[in-house]
């Protein structure tokens, strides 16, 4: 298992959302296919076809917990996966 299939699993788990690398959480939305800018600290992820946007900020070094909540829900909502996106 590589370690953005370990994020996933911890992300889509639920019970660790406050312990989550901010690289790691990013790192795994780059490889789910999402387009990201960066403004500031504010780090802004879209998905192709998908109109929702995530905006996560770091905080120290790891990912805000209610933004862990809301890519685990964008995940789990438009069923993302590896495999959907062809570069990954």
């Amino acid at each position: 298992m590589t370690r953005i299939e370990k994020v996933l699993d911890t992300v889509l788990g639920g019970h660790a959302g406050a312990n989550i690398p901010f690289g790691d959480v990013v790192r795994l939305l780059d490889a789910l296919g999402s387009e990201s800018r960066i403004k500031g600290d504010h780090h802004i992820f879209t998905f192709p076809g998908i109109d929702e946007i995530l905006n996560l900020q770091p905080r120290a070094s790891l990912a805000k917990e209610y933004r862990v909540r809301q890519v685990r829900n964008v995940i789990v909502k438009y069923r993302l996966r590896f495999r959907d996106f062809p570069q990954v």
